[in-house]
């Protein structure tokens, strides 16, 4: 059996256990046709009682070591102690870490958290979310952040998503225990991936997060309470909306529109992905990314052929 090649992934997430829950599927399905696959988590840091469970879920996955930006979560004091929120970062520092890790490990696809920040819209998902769109363009670009190395364009950025028939069962167990569901239109998903094959490292690397296993509201324990079919049908399929990193080739209007201090990236349907005004540095945020019409989507995974 020829197993097609997928390209390399890099997935960046906020915290330790959304890589398995939100992309778990696909950095498996990677790892296991070869591809190089890596994840980078926002907040905790390397000496927190969550990070040896990050290393065993990382293993489950094939995913390599843990690669920490080293930032405080927004709710829990004690993952990073003496460390700035990454709520409250500045941009500029939390970008230029993120582009560290793009250039040294020179993905071909990026995946991530979308704009409303995955059901729960958790204040450290939509600030992952923000500093990856900037990070992404920014690590193609020679003279932002020179001293993190040489840029490296990803091919493409996939924000995990759920759209609203696909809520599912996850909609009355989330609101039982008293958590929202922030689904996003259908519409705005462009790839869903059957992740059937590779449920099992996936439910592996959930379960090495055992700390919010035994947590009664986290979704690794809510998961784990279920029947096996019930769980099953809730992660056996990710998805996703490709979002363009940067302006197409060849595309006449590249440069953008310019306003003071601001730019839009501009992508091949004409359509503004994000706003954005700069500095010396780096990129600051000011407005939430569109979706980007382009490929919908393969059984062979995320930009796979």
């Amino acid at each position: 059996m020829n197993v097609p090649r997928l390209p390399s992934l890099l997935g960046v997430f906020a915290h330790p256990d959304d890589e398995s829950l939100l992309a778990g599927g696909v950095l498996a399905q990677h790892h296991a046709a070869g591809a190089r696959t890596a994840v980078v988590t926002a907040t905790w840091g390397p000496d927190s009682r969550r990070t040896p469970e990050l290393t065993d879920a990382m293993r489950a996955l094939g995913a390599g070591a843990a690669r920490l930006l080293g930032y405080n979560d927004a709710r829990n004091p004690e993952a990073a102690p003496g460390q700035p929120r990454l709520v409250d970062a500045p941009l500029d520092e939390a970008v230029g870490r993120l582009v560290a890790h793009i250039r040294a490990f020179r993905p071909d696809i990026v995946v991530g958290h979308d704009a409303v920040g995955q059901l729960t819209g958790h204040p450290d998902h939509v600030r992952t979310h923000q500093i990856t769109l900037l990070a992404v363009e920014a690590a193609g670009l020679a003279h932002l952040y020179p001293e993190v190395g040489p840029p490296w364009q990803p091919s493409a950025l996939y924000a995990a998503t759920h759209p609203e028939s696909g809520v599912g069962l996850l909609g009355p167990l989330l609101e039982g225990v008293g958590k929202s569901v922030l689904a996003v239109p259908d519409s705005y998903v462009t790839t869903s991936v059957d992740v059937t094959p590779w449920a099992d490292m996936k439910w592996a690397a959930i379960l090495a997060h055992r700390g919010e296993v035994a947590r009664e509201r986290s979704l690794p324990g809510i998961l784990a309470r279920l029947p096996e079919a019930d769980r099953n049908r809730i992660i056996q399929t990710e998805h996703f909306t490709r979002l363009t990193p940067g302006p197409a080739k060849g595309d006449p209007v590249q440069q953008g529109r310019v306003s003071k201090n601001r730019s839009w990236s501009v992508n091949d349907h004409g359509s503004w992905v994000g706003e954005i005004s700069r500095t010396s540095s780096g990129q600051r945020w000011n407005r939430c990314c569109r979706r980007v019409p382009g490929w919908g989507g393969r059984p062979s995974g995320l930009g796979g052929g």
